[in-house]
């Protein structure tokens, strides 16, 4: 069997010690090749390559960003060529496992995998001998897959404030991201006028919004041990799950948050909209607002448009 390890030297919870550990253990076991990502982007273009070689895994060391360029390397793949017409991509495509080695991990976490790193590897191991994995749909917004969120307005603003922090020395942790929530709220921003709206096919729009969340799967992060669930139905299994907050007012915005929250999380009220199982929507903006996948901040957009892609990758879990 043949396998690409793609290692994130940056990532948080390993050490270069410990990555040897790793390669050796999966060595052992295939004939591996060991990539180090140089810049944002590489883990794709590493991915992307394994697949056209005809590699039978790609193992991904690093965090939730890593995954994601993983994920879109092996799917432009199975887009340029890979993928054979009535045949899924999870067929055609070599096996995703994912190592965590980030901050957060949610993706891995999602799938049921161990918070360690060695734990994890262990499963990763076991799976590929058993040969046990599961099949699970992707999100796309635009010509980007992504694994489990999406967001635009304030989510997305809050993980621009959290990268602006790391980038000035700051260390990720969840103080850091409810203080950057608090920092966003207390703005002001797009609180009179809400800027987005969700249109649908053969639906009238939902006009109004203050943020918008896509779920490709349950929960949407973490902070710390705790889960937080916009909308704790979504599963790798159906189709996106949305949960929108018309208004971004303080009192609003901080009971929303809280029942996302609660160990039974159940967002309800005025001020939220629902929408479960979509299969492609639009979210248009009627000013740029940040835009996010997977927890990495991308910019500002106007226009995207959602699709869920069903049965799109193997993963060794």
């Amino acid at each position: 069997m043949r396998a690409l390890l793609v290692v994130n030297p940056k990532a948080t919870t390993t050490t270069e010690r410990s990555r040897d550990v790793l390669v050796r253990a999966l060595g052992s076991q295939m004939d591996l090749q060991v990539e180090y990502t140089r810049k944002r982007g590489h883990a794709a273009t590493l991915a992307g390559e394994a697949a056209e070689s005809g590699v039978d895994v790609v193992v991904s060391l690093g965090g939730d960003g890593t995954v994601n360029e993983v994920v879109n390397g092996l799917m432009t793949a199975a887009e340029q060529g890979l993928a054979t017409p009535g045949i899924s991509p999870a067929f055609r495509l070599p096996a995703l496992a994912v190592v965590p080695g980030g901050s957060t991990n949610v993706f891995a976490r999602a799938l049921g995998l161990p918070r360690d790193w060695v734990e994890g590897t262990g499963v990763i191991l076991d799976g590929l001998r058993s040969g046990r994995h599961r099949v699970i749909g992707l999100g796309r917004a635009d010509d980007r897959y992504f694994t489990f969120t999406a967001g635009l307005g304030l989510d997305a603003a809050v993980t621009r404030r959290v990268e602006q922090a790391r980038l000035r020395g700051h260390t990720s942790t969840p103080a850091l991201y409810m203080r950057s929530l608090i920092g966003q709220v207390l703005s002001g921003e797009d609180r009179k006028a809400p800027p987005l709206s969700i249109e649908r096919p053969g639906e009238e729009p939902e006009s109004g919004l203050g943020t918008v969340i896509i779920q490709n799967t349950a929960p949407w992060t973490y902070v710390g041990e705790r889960p937080i669930n916009p909308n704790p139905q979504a599963s790798f299994d159906r189709g996106l799950d949305v949960l929108a907050v018309r208004s971004l007012g303080v009192a609003t915005t901080t009971r929303t948050v809280t029942q996302m929250s609660l160990r039974n999380a159940d967002p309800h009220g005025r001020n939220v909209l629902r929408l479960q199982d979509q299969d492609e929507f639009t979210v248009v903006a009627a000013r740029p607002q940040a835009f996010q996948l997977d927890g990495d901040y991308l910019g500002e957009r106007q226009k995207v448009h959602f699709l869920s892609v069903p049965e799109a990758l193997r993963v060794i879990c």
